[in-house]
């Protein structure tokens, strides 16, 4: 596991282990079969955050070192990155290439600005006519205003 392995250049060998039995020996029960998850962390779990952080933060780290042209910022919540890049589209489009051939169990897609908008997380990041940039809450057209009660099931 890739995590592990970071993990194991931050962590000593007693807390390494903790690690290791948590993060591989997830199981979970679905219509009364029971499976083991064999890769990834686990949803729910306190760890699961902060491992993917460890792991992000090594891969973002990594590909921007190894990237050509770098973006102008690059600011990441979780596993979504908000990038302002000023190399044109072909070198764009490399960059995201670069980015998929990392790893092969990562592929990024990508949003682009339309006529001066772009969503991201839950706002609307917008271009002023100053040129400074603004943001607004954004909901995705699709958005119901329904939420799962607190008590509720969660669908296998």
């Amino acid at each position: 596991m890739d995590s592990l392995e970071l993990l194991s250049q931050h962590f000593e060998d007693g807390v390494l282990a903790l690690f290791k039995h948590t993060l591989t020996s997830t199981y979970f029960c679905c219509d009364g079969q029971f499976y083991e998850q064999t890769d990834g962390v686990a949803m729910g779990s306190p760890l699961s955050p902060v491992t993917a952080n460890f792991f992000l933060e090594d891969f973002e780290k990594k590909s921007l070192e190894q990237a050509r042209h770098k973006p102008v910022c690059w600011f990441r919540c979780v596993d979504d990155m908000f990038v302002i890049w000023s190399h044109g589209q072909e070198k764009l489009t490399q960059f995201l290439n670069h980015l998929n051939r990392l790893h092969n169990k990562i592929q990024f897609t990508m949003e682009k600005e339309e006529e001066g908008h772009l969503a991201f997380l839950d706002m609307g990041i917008y271009r002023k006519t100053d040129s400074s940039v603004g943001h607004k809450i954004y909901q995705k057209p699709t958005h119901t205003n329904l939420y799962l009660h607190k008590f509720a099931s969660p669908p296998c």
